[in-house]
Order: structure tokens, then sequence, then C-alpha cells
């Protein structure tokens, strides 16, 4: 017997508009892709001001969007659905023109992240990234106090718990990855140090609202805007010991390719061994790729992303072995409350729209018949 273990990826889709979440639309969204006792974990969501480096993405720092949040979350509850509000600050992945003031965006170094271009807060152009500028020691204890009160807000809002996300080149990750972070205090230099920050915000997020409401996403070889490390598997196997000392939900470790049984160069093995709780892996992976990852050990639990975005039914899809839906990239980041958002068909509407289409063809095999019989007459 397969059992499914899914969970819905958090996904950043530039829906909400100037950082205001949209119930309207996201709640609808959310709430076709819940099944009863799933996890959801929603799209990556601002701690401050400074945070943004996407067009659109939420926000939790302020009363308003927390109210906004709350009936996006109740309808992920009426369906009987777990969802976590995943907590971040892109770092340097940003532009003056998001930060108040038009400040520099701010980071563990002066390292200015030059791999990708970002689009501008109302997508009407891309642009490099800003020069950064390293936070101060006196700054680092005002943002780690951010990320505490993002979760309190969060749980405020209706959500279940947080994610803290240190992964794929944003703020944390570049006060993890010694390729950004070259700062000389003790933030910088040895792993302990460089990881210094992400753990003071764990240790201020799970006294905050509980370990038990608290997972942790992280990247160890993903070199996303140019986040690379000189000892991938030793940091990531140093984070997860770390880790083991809070007693959290969950850690989520993010493959860098599939999430197969192979010890590649590049492999969560170490992570997942190091690790003694419950661990969440996000892949590009398939339905049979997630079971065998669960099955042999590597994960108890996998995290789906594209496929979930264009499959809402996503785990009746698995369950069934049913056809999915391709998912459309020209639509991932766009502004429409509705295409690419809540319009990718169930499959009982595509079995629907078959049926339909079985229905009239024997009535029009007949007048084909009828015709071909007529014109020998």
């Amino acid at each position: 017997m397969k059992f499914l273990r899914i969970v819905l990826a958090p996904l950043t889709r530039c829906r909400s508009y100037h950082t205001i979440p949209q119930p309207s639309h996201a709640a609808l969204y959310y709430a076709q892709r819940t099944t009863r006792g799933g996890l959801l974990i929603a799209e990556a969501t601002g701690i401050n001001e400074t945070s943004n480096g996407y067009p659109h993405t939420p926000g939790i720092w302020t009363q308003e969007q927390m109210e906004a949040w709350k009936p996006i979350v109740k309808a992920v509850h009426d369906k009987g659905g777990v969802f976590f509000c995943q907590i971040w600050h892109v770092g340097r992945v940003s532009h003056a023109s998001y930060q108040p003031n038009g400040a520099a965006p701010v980071s563990s170094s002066s390292q200015t992240c030059t791999s990708d271009k970002i689009y501008l807060p109302q997508a009407d152009g891309a642009v490099e990234c800003s020069t950064p500028r390293p936070l101060e020691i006196h700054e680092i204890a005002e943002y780690v106090d951010d990320f505490r009160k993002a979760a309190r807000n969060a749980i405020e809002a209706g959500f279940d718990g947080v994610e803290i996300h240190g992964a794929h080149g944003f703020l944390i990750d570049q006060f993890l990855k010694d390729g950004i972070n070259d700062r000389s205090d003790k933030y910088g230099g040895s792993m302990e140090n460089r990881a210094r920050f992400l753990v003071e915000i764990v240790e201020a997020v799970t006294e905050e609202i509980g370990a038990d409401r608290v997972g942790v996403k992280l990247s160890p070889f993903s070199h996303s805007y140019g986040a690379t490390d000189s000892d991938a598997t030793g940091l990531s196997v140093f984070l997860a010991e770390t880790l083991n000392r809070y007693n959290l939900l969950y850690l989520m470790g993010v493959e860098a390719s599939g999430c197969g049984d192979e010890e590649s160069a590049e492999s969560l093995w170490p992570m997942r061994k190091a690790f003694k709780g419950t661990f969440f892996i996000g892949a590009s992976a398939g339905a049979e790729e997630g079971h065998e990852a669960v099955r042999n050990g590597k994960a108890d639990m996998v995290v789906y992303g594209r496929l979930f975005l264009a499959n809402p039914d996503l785990v009746k899809r698995f369950a069934l072995n049913a056809p999915l839906n391709d998912y459309n990239r020209d639509t991932f980041y766009s502004q429409d409350p509705v295409v690419g958002y809540t319009d990718y068909p169930f499959l009982e509407d595509v079995e629907s729209q078959r049926l339909d289409a079985t229905k009239y063809t024997p009535l029009n095999t007949k007048i084909a018949e009828f015709c071909s019989r007529a014109t020998v007459l």
C-alpha cells in the first residue's frame, strides 16, 4: 500500500497587491489545494518593510496584513487543512525601489547579487539587484525580533505554525553560505558563526510560539542568487545537528535535483541522517519518486510545488494514478487573480469534458453512417 505524504510547497505567486494578501482570490487558491489533514505552506511572507524583492508578495508585519490573512486561513481550516505561514526576508535579492526611502537592501555583506535580475515593484521591468549593505550587529538583533513578531502575528492570524525560510539565497542563506558571507565578526567565518543568525531566529521563534509550531527550510546545495558554499555537505550536516537541539516540528531540505536514493555529491542523505526529527524533502519529483523517498527513509514527507500549482487535486490524482495537468511557467508570477492561479481544472472537470465528448460520438457516427448509406442509395 502506498501512503501519500504530500505537502503543498510555499510558492511565490505575486498576487498580494501592495503586500496585502487578497482573500478574494487567495482563499480560493489555497482552499482548492486543501485536503482534510493535509499540510499547506503559504507563500513566502515578509517580516518587515525591508523584506521585499518580488512584486506583490505578502507581508505579515502590519495589522492590515494580518486581518487580510484571516479569511484565507479560515478557508483552509474549513476544509480540514493544516496551514503554515512561511516567513522570510529576501536580503540582497532586492532593489532600492523596494526599500523605504530608496535605501540599500541589507545582507550579511556588501556583495551584490549579479546572477539574476529582479522585477520592479509594479512588475514593470527587470533590473539588476542593488548593492546591499551589511547589517550591523545591533541591527541583526532587531531582525531576529522581526522574525519573532512575524511568527506571533501569523499565529494571531490563525495559522497553525510557521516555516522559517533559510533557503534559496535569501537573507538567512546569505549568512549561512561562505560564498556571500565574508564577515569577520561573530556572524562570519566558521560554520558556527555563519549559522548564528539562523540559530538566534529559531530560538526566538520557538520560544514565542512553541517548537511544535515551527519548521525550517534549508537548501545547502542550491546556488540560487549566487548563494554557494565551499563545503555544502559539511554545512548541511552541521545545521541538522545544530537544529536537533530545538525539537522542531520538521526540517525541510531542498534536493539539488530529484529525490531518488542515490548518494550523489549533492545529496540530502547526510543531512537527513544527521537530523533526528521529521524530515521533509523539496524536489522536482513525481509520485513514484516521492513514494520511494518515503519508503526508503530519505523523507517523512515530500513537498510538491509546480505539480500542486497546476493540479489543485494532486493528492487525488496521485492516489488514482491519474494524468496530471501541465503547468504554465508564463503565469507563475503574473498578477492575474484567476489565470494560472485558480483556473487549473480538477480531475472531475477533465473527466466530465471527456464524457461529454464521448456521449455525442455515437450519434455523430450514426449520422456519418446514414449519410454514407444515403449516398450509396
